[in-house]
């Protein structure tokens, strides 16, 4: 399991697949399965031509268990 944290910079959902997607302070994009922890059991997500990445407001962290 990784246990690295990053600041993450911004928080998108994908309009295609309905999925949470954030990006790191390195640029590093995630996937956020919908479980009971998102962030832990994030996973490397490479954004492709089909993806809409949809920015929403910060204050989602808490809900996706994002550290601040």
């Amino acid at each position: 399991m990784l246990t690295v944290t990053r600041n993450v910079v911004a928080i998108y959902v994908d309009r295609v697949s309905g999925q949470w997607v954030v990006r790191d302070g390195d640029g590093n994009f995630w996937l956020l399965p919908v479980t009971d922890t998102p962030w832990d059991d994030r996973r490397p997500f490479s954004p492709a031509g089909e993806t809409e990445l949809e920015p929403v407001p910060g204050h989602y962290k808490y809900m996706l268990g994002i550290p601040h």
